[in-house]
């Protein structure tokens, strides 16, 4: 048996001494190596650091078991939030939530100040790099540096060269990655800076933070985050150009599909701007525009999230499909500010690190302060036959590329023969890297409290004259305690960074006044078109989704209320509903093929197929998947209470992926299903402003709650069925659209078929009804910009109206009149009128307000220097 750890609180008489029952901490201190640093415990003194004093007296009275709750609550509320690293672009594919550990990563005060010098020197150092390389290029002339370390690195981008920002500073968002090793120094491991990811999650864990420890956050003075982020917005705005009176910030990421959409998506909203891809934008007379429902509108200064290569197909890299074409031009002209500018991957080079303390003397004139681990370029000789001779001590790293790296230690023989004969042969593409002992920091992990390595990335932004970092950062740890890069292979966790402030943060203002009188424009009723067809489809897919539902909870109902000894009317109903089924879904051949009977006879296994099947086009989870994709597309557009609605849905889906015992449990999904997509509908309608956005949203819902209704009233009614019949399948379609109470109400229990074509035909007073979804749509389309103010309708106006006028003289008994063969003529013939008109207005709103330029496509195959317009001279 271990003996007790006897400890103090060092140099702090605030803070009583931890009691007996502070286990959790006793068995921490078990898993400490003598060799390795900690960031809480001090094995030399046998103390708590005194940073750490604050948070650990919060702790004093907790057991093991007391950690559960907080994990638990921040996987639950990251779940809910839809945080996520990675999105899912398949149906059977899904997200991986961030993962948050509830203890923090806590720093000195004093050491932070410290540190955030040596960073603010840093972004500094990079700036004046930047800024080198694409103008002077005094390092290459001087030799400070080689040339093919600049040359050889595909991010030096020559159609860059002479292209400025007009500020004083380039490089406007920076971030640094760093660790402290184990002499207590904190060292850089890499520099990112064309587009750095992090500071949207860095803000999410501190968010949720405060939900799930609120006693600690109240009682621990931290320095918050809001300043820095109020410091990104001013230094954004003092990008527009002097002669500009308004500026219209956009964000401009890849698209759902790339790894961090979610936090692209998240900062958009933050910040108060709006969320673009590249088919969003378009270059016209040297300025670029947004594609936008109302029309272009001009685009001033883009929050790039995209990488340099993609951003211009025109320019850079030819088969780009997440670019504007012509964007760097726009950029010399000065009609358009980018942060960060074009061409600063470069700065992301790891060999760049072997020359800093080089480049900080010539640039500053001064001494690096925040060094970087040991590296060795290998396109000089003496450094390659360094990084030869000790191969299994370092780290191997091309200069450019997806961040992977080698570990030649873990490499078999023939493995790190094979890696050395490539660095022979394109020494200038590595380099080799110094792996320092990393420090270790307490985390959480499967409710046991565990040394963990773990790496910071800090954030800084250019503002005025100078830097703004963020206090703290994004703290990143290992899954295991193997090694500190393991987390960048395999996932890992993020912690938040808490940096103690001897005094609270000043309170900002929330809409501060801008720099230079200059007003950001209103986004009010601008909405890219990309969007607007992304929540058009957001609408048509959840009521697809909730048609299906209903339509399969009515035939489940249906079959669990027959037995074997069910009427013939009962079953020709059931196989009425169920071809309907089928028609409506448009999952052919389902129950209509040869084998028709019997299916009909044992039908649960295709129903189960229709609810299960994604790779079936039109089963339920296939509509589900589009719907959470094209959701996910628009993620800047939510309010956070409809989102949760959202992953409620995503949730149920995963329950729809279970094989089911029977029926009863596809229905009391089901049941949980409608009731979510009902509480979604309802979010959108009461949190999202209605404009055009929301009105692309309704009229979508509307167009296609429209055409279910029409095919399966068609599918009912169309083969002059027995009156035994048609009643059993007037009250299966009254309670499919939820009017059978509203029914017997008004006709008590009299059910003639001109009654339920009045309630759910030509009632415009009824939700369900056909004639009500008509007249919302065309007082939704009279809501739509019009582009041609002119005294006539337009097409979509036109098309609705013809509608919604043969409805209005439609009555019912018109409808319920039967041929001499016995068919509703007059019904099909409407019900097949207004199909046909509803699938020509959607396809007209597609063509009206979906495409208003035609998409960029490279016409030759240029060659770069025919692509380059200027020489770059050394």
């Amino acid at each position: 048996m271990s003996t007790p750890i006897l400890w103090t609180y060092a140099n702090n008489d605030q803070y009583p001494p931890p009691q007996a029952s502070d286990e959790w901490l006793q068995q921490y201190c078990q898993h400490l190596k003598p060799e390795f640093l900690d960031e809480m415990w001090s094995g030399e003194q046998l103390s708590i650091k005194p940073a750490w004093q604050p948070l650990i007296q919060q702790l004093n009275s907790l057991s093991p078991n007391a950690f559960h709750k907080p994990r638990l609550e921040a996987k639950r509320l990251l779940q809910e939030n839809g945080t996520t690293y990675n999105v899912h672009s398949q149906a059977n594919q899904s997200l991986r939530s961030w993962q948050l550990d509830p203890l923090p990563l806590v720093l000195a005060e004093n050491e932070w100040q410290s540190l955030e010098r040596g960073l603010q020197q840093r972004a500094l150092l990079f700036d004046c790099i930047l800024q080198d390389l694409y103008g002077e290029r005094r390092l290459l002339k001087q030799n400070v540096i080689p040339p093919e370390l600049v040359f050889a690195h595909p991010g030096f981008q020559r159609p860059c060269d002479q292209v400025r920002l007009a500020l004083s500073h380039q490089l406007m968002h920076f971030a640094v990655d760093i660790a402290r090793g184990a002499d207590g120094q904190f060292w850089v491991l890499a520099d990112r800076a064309q587009n750095p990811s992090g500071a949207g999650y860095a803000l999410e864990c501190r968010m949720i933070m405060n939900r799930i420890i609120p006693e600690a956050m109240r009682s621990i003075t931290v320095h918050r985050l809001y300043h820095f982020f109020q410091s990104w917005r001013n230094g954004l705005q003092a990008l527009v150009s002097q002669h500009s009176d308004e500026a219209r910030i956009v964000v401009l990421t890849p698209g759902p599909d790339n790894d961090t959409y979610y936090e692209h998506a998240y900062l958009a909203t933050y910040l108060g701007y709006l969320l673009v891809q590249g088919d969003d934008l378009t270059v016209r007379d040297g300025k670029v525009w947004l594609k936008s429902l109302a029309g272009l509108q001009r685009v001033d200064i883009i929050l790039r999230k995209t990488d340099d290569l993609s951003c211009d197909p025109l320019e850079l890299q030819q088969d780009s499909q997440q670019g504007v074409p012509g964007l760097l031009q726009a950029v010399r002209n000065q009609t358009v500010a980018i942060n960060n500018p074009l061409g600063s991957s470069i700065l992301e080079n790891p060999g760049l690190l072997a020359f800093l303390p080089a480049i900080a003397k010539n640039l500053l004139g001064e001494t690096l302060q925040l060094p970087a681990v040991g590296t060795w370029w290998c396109g000089q000789k003496p450094a390659l036959e360094h990084v030869l001779t000790n191969f299994e001590k370092l780290v191997i790293k091309p200069i450019f590329g997806n961040g992977s790296c080698y570990y030649p230690a873990l490499m078999t023989a023939e493995e790190q023969q094979q890696l050395k004969d490539k660095i022979k042969q394109m020494p200038y593409f590595y380099v080799g890297q110094q792996q320092p002992q990393l420090a270790t920091t307490p985390t959480l992990i499967n409710d046991e409290l565990l040394p963990r390595y773990y790496q910071l990335r800090t954030f800084l932004i250019a503002e005025g004259g100078s830097y703004v970092a963020l206090p703290g950062g994004l703290t990143r740890i290992a899954n295991n305690n193997e090694g500190w890069f393991q987390w960048q292979t395999n996932g890992g966790i993020s912690k938040d960074t808490w940096i103690l402030s001897h005094e609270v943060d000043r309170p900002i203002r929330l809409q501060p006044m801008t720099p230079g009188g200059v007003a950001v424009q209103s986004y009010e009723g601008i909405l890219p078109s990309r969007a607007a067809e992304s929540l058009f489809w957001v609408g048509r897919y959840i009521e697809r989704a909730e048609g299906s539902s209903r339509l399969l909870r009515t035939i489940m109902d249906h079959i669990n209320n027959q037995d074997e000894f069910a009427s013939e009317a009962d079953q020709q109903c059931l196989y009425v509903l169920l071809t309907g089924l089928t028609v409506m879904t448009n999952t052919l051949p389902g129950f209509t093929g040869e084998d028709t009977k019997q299916k009909c006879k044992q039908p649960n296994p295709e129903l189960i197929s229709l609810v299960r099947d994604s790779e079936r086009v039109g089963s339920l989870a296939q509509v589900l998947a589009a719907f959470l994709h094209a959701s996910f597309s628009v993620r800047d557009l939510w309010s956070s209470d409809t989102w949760r609605t959202i992953d409620d849905i995503d949730d149920i889906l995963g329950q729809l992926y279970c094989p089911p015992t029977d029926l009863g449990d596809l229905q009391s999904c089901l049941d949980e299903l409608i009731t979510t997509i009902m509480a979604f509908t309802g979010l959108t309608a009461e949190s999202m402003p209605h404009e055009s956005g929301w009105y692309l949203f309704d009229l979508g819902r509307r167009i296609e709650r429209s055409l279910l209704q029409i095919s399966l009233t068609q599918s009912c009614f169309s083969q002059g069925l027995d009156e035994t019949v048609e009643h059993l399948l007037q009250e299966a379609l009254l309670v499919n659209n939820e009017s059978l109470i509203t029914h017997r109400r008004r006709y008590r229990s009299l059910q003639q078929m001109e009654n339920t074509l009045a309630l759910l035909i030509l009632d415009e007073t009824n939700p369900r009804a056909l004639a009500y979804q008509i007249y919302r749509i065309q007082r939704l389309i009279d809501h739509l910009p019009h582009r041609h103010q002119q005294r006539e309708y337009s097409a979509e106006q036109r098309i609705i109206l013809a509608t919604a006028t043969r409805l209005r003289l439609a009555t019912a008994n018109m409808l319920a009149q039967r041929g001499e063969d016995g068919q509703l003529h007059v019904l099909i013939e409407l019900l097949e009128a207004c199909n046909s008109n509803l699938l020509e207005l959607a396809n007209t709103l597609h063509h009206t307000y979906f495409s208003h330029t035609e998409q960029a496509q490279q016409l030759t195959s240029m060659s770069a220097e025919i692509a380059m317009p200027n020489e770059v001279n050394v």
